[in-house]
């Protein structure tokens, strides 16, 4: 656990510092995000935040390397890790040029595809699901390397639909970069597997990168990361997910808390994970497309109708809704690691009582308190209501 945590301290502080360079190179090529209608900043911001994450997840696998425990891992470990990084370099730098020229939706499209299928030619794809009790059930090639080209290429766009406010993309991938890390960490923990695996090592890269850019990207932002970024921490996300899938068998990973059967967690959660965990840019995504495809509007054409939107109309202010959706974020991924590895009324009783609380945050808030309306002064006479 404490060389995790300086995989995830050490991707903190360089993302932290290289942000500042990146910003500087932002400015200095133009990547800076103009005022449209749709957007919630009210002066140009720069791009290119995706260039220091990439350079803190390099950090830490650089790092993570030398340490006493982790280096002594099996090859696949910091294999697999490798390839990862090398598809995040490749769609980090779509990313890129798509802030600095604006690349249409297809190219992107296309750049998302290579970078799936370079992860796919080099063995990272869903090939076996572990069963409870000790089985497993497999995948032909070609059905894993489509299901892991659809996983991925969907939470990429997932992360980058949901980037819409200061420091939420950031925060909701950050949070479920931690809540998978304690899933990989608990469930080889519980099953006498070894700790070091390489889901767990990308997600505490990850936290560590979202961690150390949020202080810049938190409202106002100094930068945004952009395409580069959204891109990036999308594909991280998912890809650690999916890395799980291989490395273990069902005999290896057939215990959850205390002993008992695990359930069907193994099985279904590296599929569910980046869906689960990013539920709300998911459910965001579909209900845009399906509201500019009823308008009679391309799925692709933007709009100012998001649930970020949606919480701003209803009378939260950017930061309150930025935490807000956290919650959310928190909450579902939180969940769905909890129910996976532990059973009894007081999991449930956790669950119920984060529920209650998120929801009655999203609605009660803004009737208790709106944001942006100044209170009158003693002096000054109310205006009577039109």
């Amino acid at each position: 656990m404490r060389e995790y945590l300086l995989v995830f301290l050490v991707a903190a502080a360089a993302t932290y510092l290289l942000t500042v360079i990146a910003r500087e190179i932002a400015l200095r090529t133009g990547a800076v995000a103009r005022v449209r209608d749709r957007d919630v900043h009210a002066e140009p911001v720069p791009y290119l935040g995706g260039l220091a994450m990439l350079g803190g997840l390099a950090a830490a696998y650089v790092v993570a390397q030398q340490l006493p425990f982790l280096s002594r891992s099996q090859p696949f470990v910091f294999h697999d890790a490798r390839n990862v990084l090398i598809a995040g370099a490749m769609i980090c730098a779509i990313g890129t040029l798509d802030d600095l020229f604006e690349l249409d939706a297809l190219t992107k499209l296309g750049g998302q595809v290579l970078a799936s299928g370079f992860l796919i030619l080099n063995g990272i794809q869903y090939i076996l699901f572990p069963l409870p009790g000790g089985g497993q059930f497999s995948l032909q090639s070609a059905q894993g390397a489509l299901l892991t080209a659809f996983i991925i290429v969907a939470t990429m766009n997932a992360v980058n639909f949901v980037d819409g406010l200061d420091g939420l993309a950031t925060g909701v991938v950050g949070i479920g970069a931690i809540a998978f890390f304690v899933f990989c960490y608990q469930l080889t923990s519980l099953n006498n597997a070894s700790l070091a695996s390489t889901g767990a090592l990308l997600s505490a890269m990850l936290g560590g990168a979202c961690a150390g850019f949020l202080p810049h990207n938190v409202n106002p932002a100094r930068l945004f990361m952009g395409d580069s970024g959204s891109m990036l921490i999308g594909l991280v996300l998912s890809a650690s997910a999916i890395t799980l899938t291989g490395q273990y068998s069902g005999t290896e990973l057939s215990k959850g808390a205390m002993g008992s059967p695990a359930s069907l967690a193994p099985t279904f959660l590296p599929l569910a994970l980046p869906i689960t965990l990013l539920v709300v840019p998911i459910a965001d995504l579909v209900l845009a497309v399906i509201r500019r495809t009823r308008a009679g509007r391309s799925p692709m054409a933007p709009d100012k109708q998001h649930l970020h939107h949606r919480l701003l109309e209803i009378g939260h202010s950017q930061r309150r809704a930025v935490l807000i959706m956290w919650m959310w974020a928190a909450l579902v991924a939180g969940s769905t690691v909890v129910i996976s590895l532990y059973t009894g009324p007081v999991m449930w009783w956790g669950i119920g009582s984060a529920a209650v609380v998120t929801v009655a945050l999203t609605f009660l808030l803004p009737s208790l308190h709106r944001p942006g309306v100044p209170e009158p002064k003693a002096s000054e006479p109310v205006s009577p209501a039109p």
